[in-house]
């Protein structure tokens, strides 16, 4: 069955918070996704079926766009549905004519850095302490991609 986005709603907010505390220590709030949804960022779901499998919240402004989330249910990873959300993302943010896009991820996660390595996203930096982690605090690595730059869209 192919998956299928489309933008998120407050009734799904059950499932947003499954996968998210599925898949980290240190979940986001089911009131901080309330708040991404009620501000309007770009919220969007991959369903495979009936079933809610991955999310991306993004937002945007003067010409660039961070990926604040995208998380993909520990069941269903290694089917390329982190990329199907990553690229609806990036051709999002193209279209709103953002020139770059940014995120943050924990060097921990080393699966989330190869992915976004292998679309194209650059380290440009680090957020000293910025996440919670077991031990006190651990720093993120923050990318981003040129979308003016990106030679995927340009083929």
């Amino acid at each position: 069955m192919l998956p299928v986005i489309r933008p998120l709603r407050m009734d799904d907010l059950d499932a947003i918070i499954g996968i998210e505390t599925a898949s980290y220590p240190f979940p986001w709030t089911r009131g901080i996704f309330r708040e991404c949804l009620r501000a309007g960022y770009a919220c969007f779901g991959l369903h495979v079926g009936e079933d809610l499998v991955g999310y991306a919240i993004c937002n945007w402004g003067a010409g660039e766009s961070h990926l604040l989330n995208l998380c993909v249910h520990p069941r269903v990873r290694r089917r390329g549905y982190g990329s199907v959300l990553l690229e609806h993302c990036i051709a999002r943010a193209r279209a709103l004519d953002c020139d770059m896009m940014f995120l943050e991820v924990r060097p921990s996660n080393v699966d989330a850095e190869r992915l976004y390595r292998r679309r194209g996203f650059d380290i440009v930096g680090t957020r000293p302490a910025y996440y919670e982690a077991e031990r006190g605090r651990e720093d993120a690595v923050i990318m981003c991609l040129h979308l003016a730059l990106d030679a995927r869209e340009e083929a």
